[in-house]
């Protein structure tokens, strides 16, 4: 059984092989997710297990310690992946989970984005300014390399302009945005990654054209868009029974009547399977979920593994 470290999944791993991996796993069946939580006051232990029959089975174990923020030195999140062999159950390998998740998360949104958002989209406005974040300003400009300028918007504006100080340093135009309603009416895509618990984007200044992707919000009290940007916008979500189970941003707009039910259109395999069309114009307003889910972690795991297996290989065969 192999351990495979954070430094080895980013030599490995690229968005262009991670995002089709991930579509490809979506022409298949469904991988069967289940989540288990425990709650320890303001901490967190839970685990994501997915089964793909026949190919590969995964558990991803997770600690939430939200004090490490304030204690410096860890971050709150972070995890293990475990990848067993699905024909033998024979545990194959142990996988850095905290690097898989800033992979898979950001992937996930730029496979939206490529399903989703315009071809030509040239400002990307990124609210929020974690460590999330970076991962998905690089995502999002793997899918669209128009993107050409990049505003940046924190509730803290010192943590915005060190993010647009970093990114301008990697070449890329970044500015800071210290009025939130002005940015979002001036964006082709937005990426959110907050734990907000009150709306941040007005739905009334998105303009016509425009892709919004909420990532941060993962619980039913967090919310990263009001009702009116869900009630303008083709939904969609990457898993539609995760989504569906305790997201804010879906479940908010469906309780208030803003949307019904069926206002959320379909998930990753009805967009890839063409059963649902996703974009109808250049002027839809599209708005996508990013919910995650342990099927997602199990697609990257396998897409590590098998390059490593197929690394190893090709040594010993000089």
């Amino acid at each position: 059984m192999r351990f495979i470290d954070a430094r080895t999944i980013s030599e490995i791993l690229t968005y262009p092989t991670l995002i089709d991996a991930l579509e490809r796993a979506h022409r298949r069946p469904r991988i069967e997710v289940q989540d288990v939580m425990m709650l320890m006051d303001e901490d967190h232990y839970f685990t994501r297990h997915a089964v793909d029959a026949g190919r590969f089975l995964g558990s991803k174990l997770i600690t939430s310690f939200p004090g490490n923020r304030q204690a410096g030195g860890l971050p709150t999140v972070q995890a293990i992946c475990v990848l067993f062999d699905g024909t033998n159950g024979a545990p194959l390998a142990v996988l850095d989970g905290t690097e898989i998740t800033y992979w898979r998360t950001s992937a996930d949104s730029a496979l939206a984005s490529r399903l989703l958002s315009r071809e030509d989209a040239g400002t990307l406005l990124v609210v929020g300014a974690g460590a999330m974040s970076r991962w998905l300003v690089r995502a999002h400009r793997a899918v669209r390399p128009s993107l050409a300028r990049v505003l940046v918007w924190n509730r803290n504006p010192d943590n915005a302009r060190t993010f647009c100080a970093e990114l301008q340093q990697a070449r890329i135009a970044a500015e800071w945005a210290e009025d939130l309603d002005a940015a979002t009416a001036q964006a082709d895509i937005i990426t959110c990654c907050t734990a907000s618990r009150t709306p941040l984007i007005r739905g009334a200044l998105l303009r016509p054209g425009t892709h919004l992707d909420l990532v941060g919000g993962h619980s039913e009290d967090m919310r990263e868009a009001d009702d009116e940007a869900a009630r303008r916008a083709r939904i969609f979500v990457d898993r539609m029974e995760v989504a569906l189970r305790g997201m804010g941003d879906i479940l908010g707009p469906i309780s208030s009547n803003a949307i019904r039910r069926d206002g959320v259109l379909g998930d990753f395999h009805d967009l890839i399977g063409s059963r649902i069309p996703g974009r109808l114009s250049d002027q839809d307003i599209t708005f996508f979920k990013n919910a995650g889910g342990g099927h997602l972690d199990l697609i990257a795991c396998e897409a590590v593994y098998s390059r490593v297996v197929q690394d190893e290989a090709g040594r010993a065969g000089r």
